[in-house]
């Protein structure tokens, strides 16, 4: 294992206590202009949200409708249904739908859904998602911002994991926390994004980012902060 990617799992509550849990759930709170330019406001809100922590496979459930949505790569499908089950929308292979789209490209429930749920996943199992069969980390170059100097982990992935982008680079303080990550979403034209992460909370022992700012990463890497497209807000954690 990359030494790096060693201490950053440490400063996380390390692996024995990881491979110990099966399912992380938390209250969600989604915010940000992205899910009205891309055709679903309703996505914006509060959601109760459960994931697998061995595969990838998410439930969230929206506060006040009921909505339920779940994403599970191993089936390849997403489905949305109304709170008292009757079907909404449902996609199967739903990465290949967005073939040919663009940064303005408006999207379906599922497909939004499936946006969401992959994401979200990830944001909840990293960086022991790191360590699986077939996933590759090394350490690069720091990143200097603000007067620090954050140590850099670039991440590939392979196909049998669904992400933003192939490769995705991460970078962390000198604790060992996560601060930013840099992707470029192929289901949104590659758009540039830097990911900045801040609040942590510790459930049993492991740590969990709480506060996620997302904004368009511009041509020499700094982040347009006028504006941030999509927000993210963890409450209420639980780990079993």
């Amino acid at each position: 294992m990359d030494p790096l990617l060693a201490s950053v799992i440490e400063r996380h509550g390390g692996l024995d206590r990881w491979n110990a849990a099966s399912t992380l759930t938390a209250r969600i709170t989604y915010g940000g202009p992205f899910w009205e330019f891309k055709g679903q406001p309703e996505f914006a809100g509060t959601e109760l949200v459960e994931a697998d922590l061995h595969r990838e496979r998410i439930r969230h459930v929206q506060e006040g409708t009921g909505r339920i949505t779940e994403y599970d790569r191993e089936a390849d499908r997403i489905t949305v249904t109304a709170a008292d089950g009757t079907p909404i929308e449902e996609l199967t292979h739903p990465r290949a739908t967005f073939d040919g789209y663009a940064q303005d490209s408006q999207w379906t429930p599922a497909q939004m859904a499936y946006f969401r749920g992959y994401a979200t996943w990830h944001y909840l199992v990293e960086p022991f998602l790191f360590t699986w069969p077939g996933i590759e980390a090394h350490e690069i170059e720091p990143w200097q911002e603000n007067g620090q100097a954050w140590r850099g982990l670039s991440v590939t992935f392979p196909a049998s994991v669904d992400t933003h982008s192939e490769t995705q680079l991460y970078y962390f303080d000198d604790s060992g926390l996560l601060r930013r990550m840099d992707y470029q979403p192929v289901v949104n034209g590659n758009s540039p994004v830097a990911h900045y992460v801040s609040g942590e909370t510790e459930v049993g022992g492991l740590v969990v980012p709480t506060r996620r700012r997302i904004h368009i990463r511009q041509e020499d890497r700094t982040p347009d902060l006028t504006w941030t497209p999509i927000t993210l807000d963890l409450a209420d954690v639980h780990i079993r």
